[in-house]
């Protein structure tokens, strides 16, 4: 079994396609923003620690990546740990990209005043505190629009059952 027929060819197409829309956009989107804006978005990035979610990318790929070609050809496994840990380590220093892409998104969508009034609040005890409790405020609104999205498919599916058996001893 090849690596290439355990991964579905719709991952990697979409993947590969993914990555030409966001660095042809950025391309573009970097012409007009100022070295300036581009530190005030950095400086934003950094204090809302936006970017902390992103390190565990490429150790998780590196970590898929090594269980599908072990799986492929698992009299190689030695090899491949090995082998995976050092492109792993080769592509470590792409993640500058990634964060500049993210401090593209900040700047595109912020004028550099904005985020120079938006670094001074998360410098503040409030902004701190929001920056720490906003995950777990997220984690707990996620939570709770899927138990609320589960409920109303449930009550869905049984009002429109109901509905039907009324129709169905009517005519």
């Amino acid at each position: 079994m090849t690596l290439m027929k355990a991964l579905p060819r719709s991952a990697v197409l979409g993947a590969v396609m993914s990555a030409v829309g966001i660095f042809t956009s950025a391309a573009i989107a970097q012409d007009a923003i100022s070295e300036s804006h581009m530190a005030a978005a950095k400086n934003v990035a950094e204090v809302t620690k936006v970017l902390e979610p992103f390190d565990e990318i490429l150790p998780i790929l590196a970590e898929q990546t090594r269980t599908a070609f072990i799986q492929a050809e698992p009299t190689r496994a030695e090899e491949i740990i090995e082998i995976t840990q050092d492109v792993a380590l080769q592509l470590a220093p792409t993640r500058s990209d990634l964060n500049k892409l993210v401090y593209q998104a900040w700047a595109t969508n912020f004028t550099e005043e904005e985020l120079n009034q938006l670094a001074e609040f998360y410098t503040t005890d409030l902004g701190q505190k929001l920056t720490s409790a906003l995950p777990a405020v997220t984690q707990l609104s996620v939570g709770a629009a899927r138990e609320w999205q589960d409920k109303l498919s449930t009550d869905m599916v049984t009002m429109v059952q109901q509905e039907l058996q009324k129709r169905n001893k009517v005519e």
